[in-house]
């Protein structure tokens, strides 16, 4: 079954997305949750840190696991979403909502995909819920 991947959103090579709003939200997609499994750990940057596109900010540890958190843009971290922290396995189970994992100011954007290039990328399917 191919994951969900939100039209609305932006995502870059490394299954991270971002929404349009500013600040902006970032999280990771469907795919790479259910590619992750279960995670169990989230090491998020810090407010007030400095993230660049395409660079790591942080890690997401799983049973199978550890995977980079590649920020999607350059800019300043202005909000942590501490409970995704506390409760790790939120990211699976609402990858797109309540699993969002930062915010930030954006300076300058990354290389980003827009839902139909990532979902034909990644074997995915763009869906309005």
């Amino acid at each position: 079954m191919s994951q969900p991947v939100r039209p609305e959103l932006r995502y870059c090579a490394d299954h991270e997305w971002i929404n349009s709003e500013s600040p902006a939200r970032v999280g990771i997609s469907a795919v790479a949750s259910d590619a992750l499994g279960e995670v169990v750990f989230v090491d998020l940057p810090e407010v007030g840190a400095e993230v660049e596109a395409g660079e790591p900010c942080g890690e997401l540890e799983s049973t199978k696991s550890v995977s980079d958190l590649v920020s999607p843009v350059t800019g300043t971290v202005v909000a942590v979403n501490e409970a995704v922290v506390d409760e790790p396995g939120t990211i699976n189970k609402d990858p797109y909502g309540e699993g969002w994992l930062f915010t930030v100011e954006v300076a300058q954007e990354g290389e980003l995909l827009s839902a139909e290039e990532y979902a034909s990328r990644f074997d995915a399917e763009v869906t309005g819920a």
